[in-house]
């Protein structure tokens, strides 16, 4: 099965601010960002179930936050900061200064 991944042109602003809008995945966001490159999905620190984080993690692919393709038997995601910056300037960086940082998902 493919995995979806809309095209700048594709990508809404109100898409983008839904998938930020939890407070595990601003934190999932956040750390990305601070690792500038590719991780794997199992390797941030998250306190949910594994089915619970899949489903975050395709929150933030479908709306155009992150990147994922796979890389052996392991799922690489990264930001899509080019294709962020370029839709909307200033966006994930004004996001992520008026988050606290968390990947707890009780916060």
């Amino acid at each position: 099965m493919a995995t979806y991944h809309p095209h700048r042109d594709q990508l809404l602003v109100e898409d983008v601010l839904a998938a930020l809008g939890r407070p595990v995945r601003i934190g999932i966001v956040r750390e990305l960002a601070a690792s500038k490159g590719e991780r794997t999905c199992g390797s941030l620190p998250m306190n949910v179930t594994k089915a619970t984080a899949t489903f975050h993690w395709r929150v933030l692919r479908e709306a155009g936050v992150t990147r994922e393709h796979k890389v052996g038997r392991y799922k690489s995601v990264d930001l899509r900061l080019e294709d962020l910056d370029a839709r909307f300037p200033g966006l994930l960086d004004a996001v992520l200064a008026a988050t606290l940082p968390t990947l707890d998902p009780t916060a």
